[in-house]
């Protein structure tokens, strides 16, 4: 008590104040609420549940009686414990039968939710498809206004026209080009004597840049999501907020982005891997990932109405706008190995390797109907690869082989004729190792090289309407490991990246002749045009730290420029979207081709005319400057002539023979050779 007395003491106020009281006044009303002074902390208070939250209703299931009702709380329990632990279930009766509605209880609500995201719909047989709510949704569902409120207007963004690119009077198509080790982006059009710059930034993206399907949209890559900018004018059109973002693929039919993190990714909110609608900008749905090493993990359908992801022993089929499963089941496919839809049609092609006396197969399935319209079986497979011919019309399945009694692997080219009855199949076999394989765009040739270096080889088939298959042309020792057909077919580039430095071999395949050889040292990469006029090379500064550029070439492999660009990274031709032509008016085109090239021709002549008159006129220009330079400087030279003889004593140095008497003659003597000339005897 001495100390608490001692305390006191010592607050006592100096000055004889008196202590202030901190009481509120008797008239005080306290008009702040918990909420407005305590919001952090009651927010993190927890909240008593009543359990519903955890609670689904299922309706549309069937009515039964009570001998069948232990069969029907069997399927259920296996269709609805995929989502989660099933802690309770509650079937009502009514007249001896179930009244066809059912509530189930989750462990957890993320479960009960993830229950209504992929059962809803689920379709049990003929005449019964779930439907499946949230028990809390009927507060919600209650609670709202009979009467109907129209929606808020939103205000029309004008980006301008999205295919303006395509209005070029010259018809130049652009390309995207990264350089300065990533810090610059520029989109330029291409021109035979350089390019033109449409549109150049700093820091445009963080790492690459990629175009959409058909050119309307450039995305580029930000630490906080992807941007995807177009019009005249580049203006952004979409963000889509994905931190850590690395990947990303369209839907064919561009209406899709799917884009991929690494860090994203939790438990009860899957964020891996994202689906985005491009024109609201919405996320349609979210997956798990555990590995992007075969990016994309989903492959679309060539319409875009589906996409589908192999998992083990699974494969999944998603259709589009709902990005559920088709018909709500995944497909249990034991072993698959490796899927690829057509380019054409929405078929699915996918391979499964031997299991014990089970032979491997590849197997050619129709959806959304799931029918199998063809199966072909393999033996003693090591491997396969699926290669499908631009337009669908052909499917090449490669098959690596060890026959019976060797030592060695062969490989067959199994060749399906999409478009002919029953789907029948041609084999080409080849003994040698195969380096690359390419099937001709827009044909039905396919390119392969093979053998080991120094003797690499390169065949051309034929793959006729009569059944058979005929080799045209073989060259021998070449040095290439990749093929590039140009998209319209017909020509290609056999090229030797990186390790082969960058030799080139433009072919002509109508008649199988090499037109021209040439180099680009160290190349890395090679892209066509989408016209198949043109082809660039380059050579990267992510592969190679030097001599970084891009050339330019005809498909016929006449150098046309050399772009030395600072570290200069990447290069990617704009895509052209479908021609709205139908085939017979292509084929009337191409039959009065003739007729339409002299006006090119005309054109062309017009515009190297213009080029020489505006050298010219750039030269004559420059001259004029340099005269009148020339001019300026002779006046400050003969004003300064005084001041210059002044400061030389009066010595004229302007002439060469001003000071001769000062000079001195000095002789130089040296010497140069030696030669003996034997002289025989006179």
């Amino acid at each position: 008590m001495r100390d608490t007395d001692n305390m006191e003491a010592e607050m006592e106020y100096d000055d004889g104040e008196e202590e202030p009281s901190f009481s509120d006044p008797e008239d005080f009303v306290d008009d702040i609420s918990d909420q407005e002074l305590l919001g952090d902390v009651l927010r993190d208070k927890p909240q008593e549940a009543d359990g519903i939250d955890s609670v689904v209703v299922v309706d549309n299931v069937p009515q039964v009686g009570p001998e069948r009702l232990e069969k029907l709380k069997n399927v259920i329990q296996k269709i609805f414990s995929k989502f989660g632990k099933i802690t309770n279930d509650f079937y009502p009766f009514a007249d001896g039968k179930t009244k066809g509605y059912i509530f189930l209880e989750y462990s957890a609500p993320s479960h009960a939710h993830e229950a209504v995201k992929n059962a809803d719909g689920y379709k049990l047989d003929k005449q019964h498809t779930f439907r499946v709510n949230l028990f809390t949704d009927f507060d919600k569902y209650m609670s709202i206004s009979d009467e109907w409120e129209s929606p808020e207007k939103q205000p029309f963004k004008d980006f301008g026209n999205l295919r303006h690119w395509m209005e070029d009077p010259d018809c130049r198509d652009q390309y995207s080009v990264i350089y300065d080790s990533g810090e610059r982006t520029g989109i330029f059009a291409n021109d035979v004597k350089e390019p033109i710059e449409v549109e150049e930034r700093a820091r445009w993206t963080e790492t690459y840049v990629r175009w959409s399907p058909k050119g309307t949209y450039l995305a580029t890559f930000h630490q906080r999501g992807i941007a995807l900018w177009g019009g005249e004018k580049f203006k952004q059109i979409q963000r889509f907020s994905h931190q850590g973002v690395q990947l990303i693929d369209f839907s064919p039919c561009e209406r899709y982005v799917v884009t991929f993190s690494p860090l994203m990714d939790t438990k009860d909110d899957p964020q891996a891997i994202i689906i985005w609608d491009v024109l609201t900008g919405q996320k349609k749905r979210g997956f798990h990932c555990e590995s992007s090493a075969h990016w994309p993990i989903f492959k679309w359908s060539p319409d875009g109405k589906f996409f589908a992801r192999m998992t083990q022993d699974t494969l999944s089929i998603y259709e589009t706008p709902s990005m559920g499963l088709l018909d709500k089941k995944s497909l249990k496919i034991n072993g698959i190995k490796d899927f690829s839809w057509s380019p054409g049609d929405n078929i699915i092609a996918f391979w499964v390797p031997e299991d014990k006396d089970i032979p491997a197969r590849v197997t050619l399935m129709q959806l959304p109907s799931r029918n199998e319209i063809r199966v072909r079986n393999l033996f003693n497979v090591v491997d396969c690869k699926l290669h499908w011919q631009k337009n669908g019309d052909y499917l090449c399945v490669k098959v690596d082989r060890t026959p019976k009694g060797t030592q060695g692997v062969v490989t067959n080219f199994e060749i399906f004729r999409m478009r002919e009855k029953q789907v029948p199949v041609d084999v080409v076999e080849m003994k040698e190792g195969i380096i690359a394989f390419a099937w001709e765009p827009n044909g039905s040739k396919f390119a392969v090289l093979h053998g080991e270096s120094p003797r690499i080889n390169v065949s051309f088939y034929h793959v006729k309407n009569n059944g058979k298959i005929d080799l045209i042309k073989m060259f021998d020792k070449q040095q290439a490991n990749s093929i590039f057909w140009s998209p319209q077919g017909q020509f290609l580039v056999l090229a030797g990246l990186r390790s082969m430095n960058g030799a080139l071999a433009f072919v002509d395949t109508s008649d199988c002749t090499i037109m021209n050889i040439a180099e680009h040292y160290m190349a890395s990469d090679v892209e066509w045009d989408p016209t198949g006029r043109y082809v660039v090379t380059s050579v990267s500064w992510w592969s190679h730290k030097v001599d970084n550029a891009f050339w330019l070439w005809t498909f016929q492999g006449r150098l046309l420029q050399k772009n030395n660009k600072e570290r200069f990274c990447q290069l990617l031709w704009r895509p052209r979207p479908p021609a709205l032509l139908t085939a017979d008016q292509i084929k009337l085109i191409k039959k009065d081709l003739k007729k339409y090239s002299k006006i090119f021709e005309q054109k062309d002549r017009l515009s190297q005319s213009k080029a020489s008159k505006e050298l010219v006129d750039k030269r004559r220009s420059m001259m004029e400057d340099y005269h009148k330079y020339r001019e300026r400087a002779m006046d400050m030279y003969n004003e300064q002539r005084p001041l210059r003889l002044e400061l030389r004593g009066g010595v004229d140095t302007d002439e060469l023979e001003s000071n001769i008497d000062d000079w001195e003659e000095e002789t130089i003597e040296f010497f140069i050779n030696e030669e003996i000339i034997p002289i025989g005897d006179l």
